[in-house]
């Protein structure tokens, strides 16, 4: 059983729901669980979250998701494979990483620590 304030799921926007799954299916491997059309939620390894289509994309700020990658190079041309925007990179102290809109618009980052 979860302790309190342990981190549940992540819910993000999701303006356009077969986009959504098809862009994380395929990227990074995702599966996925329909609740009506307006709602899906994901499983990416163990962690879970969801889109939904009600919610909105904040246009600056707001919280950011971070992925791992193990090779960043190659998960970046595989997102920007995908036709994403990839609105910035940057190195620092400990790693690298890369941020990118989703197909609805949220930004995402994915880093790594080699």
């Amino acid at each position: 059983m979860p302790q309190d304030g342990y981190l549940d799921y992540v819910e993000l926007p999701g303006s356009d729901i077969p986009a959504t799954k098809a862009f994380y299916g395929s990227v990074f491997g995702w599966s996925f669980a329909d609740y009506g059309p307006d709602y899906v939620a994901f499983d990416s390894g163990g962690r879970n979250g969801g889109f939904n289509a009600e919610r909105k994309v904040v246009s600056k700020g707001g919280p950011l998701v971070v992925l791992y990658a193990a090779d960043l190079d190659s998960l970046e041309a595989k997102v920007a494979a995908a036709g994403v925007e990839i609105v910035s990179r940057e190195s620092f102290t400990g790693g690298r990483r890369f941020h990118f809109r989703d197909p609805n618009g949220n930004e995402i980052a994915v880093w790594t620590d080699k």
